[in-house]
Protein backbone atom coordinates (compact mmCIF):
# COMPACT_ATOMS: atom_id res chain seq x y z
CA UNK A 1 0.00 0.00 0.00
CA UNK A 2 1.35 3.61 -0.92
CA UNK A 3 0.49 6.94 0.49
CA UNK A 4 -3.11 7.36 0.30
CA UNK A 5 -4.21 4.14 -0.32
CA UNK A 6 -6.69 2.06 1.72
CA UNK A 7 -8.01 -1.66 2.41
CA UNK A 8 -11.09 -1.86 0.21
CA UNK A 9 -12.62 -4.31 2.96
CA UNK A 10 -12.92 -1.07 5.10
CA UNK A 11 -15.11 0.76 2.93
CA UNK A 12 -17.62 -2.18 3.37
CA UNK A 13 -17.20 -1.86 7.33
CA UNK A 14 -18.25 1.88 7.53
CA UNK A 15 -21.76 1.06 9.17
CA UNK A 16 -21.18 2.41 12.76
CA UNK A 17 -22.72 -0.29 15.29
CA UNK A 18 -23.67 1.99 18.85
CA UNK A 19 -26.36 1.25 21.28
CA UNK A 20 -27.23 4.37 21.47
CA UNK A 21 -29.89 5.56 23.79
CA UNK A 22 -33.32 8.00 22.90
CA UNK A 23 -32.40 10.07 26.07
CA UNK A 24 -30.77 13.17 25.56
CA UNK A 25 -29.15 15.69 28.04
CA UNK A 26 -29.87 19.15 28.03
CA UNK A 27 -26.96 21.24 28.39
CA UNK A 28 -28.66 23.36 31.23
CA UNK A 29 -28.22 20.60 33.03
CA UNK A 30 -24.90 20.67 33.40
CA UNK A 31 -24.40 24.61 34.46
CA UNK A 32 -22.53 25.50 37.37
CA UNK A 33 -22.14 28.16 39.41
CA UNK A 34 -20.07 28.67 41.74
CA UNK A 35 -16.04 29.29 42.13
CA UNK A 36 -12.71 27.37 42.07
CA UNK A 37 -9.70 28.63 44.44
CA UNK A 38 -6.71 27.11 44.46
CA UNK A 39 -2.57 28.28 46.11
CA UNK A 40 0.25 27.39 43.90
CA UNK A 41 2.46 27.54 46.94
CA UNK A 42 5.60 28.90 44.98
CA UNK A 43 5.78 32.43 43.81
CA UNK A 44 6.27 33.38 39.90
CA UNK A 45 10.36 33.55 40.37
CA UNK A 46 10.62 29.94 42.03
CA UNK A 47 8.20 28.62 39.39
CA UNK A 48 10.64 30.25 36.40
CA UNK A 49 13.34 29.28 37.93
CA UNK A 50 12.18 25.55 37.75
CA UNK A 51 11.18 25.96 34.22
CA UNK A 52 14.63 27.07 33.77
CA UNK A 53 16.31 23.56 35.36
CA UNK A 54 13.54 21.94 33.34
CA UNK A 55 14.77 23.11 30.02
CA UNK A 56 18.55 22.57 31.04
CA UNK A 57 18.00 19.03 31.82
CA UNK A 58 15.89 18.61 28.08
Amino acid sequence: MGFGSYDESEQENQNVDADLDDETVSTGEADHEGSVEFEIGASNDELLDRLADIKDDA
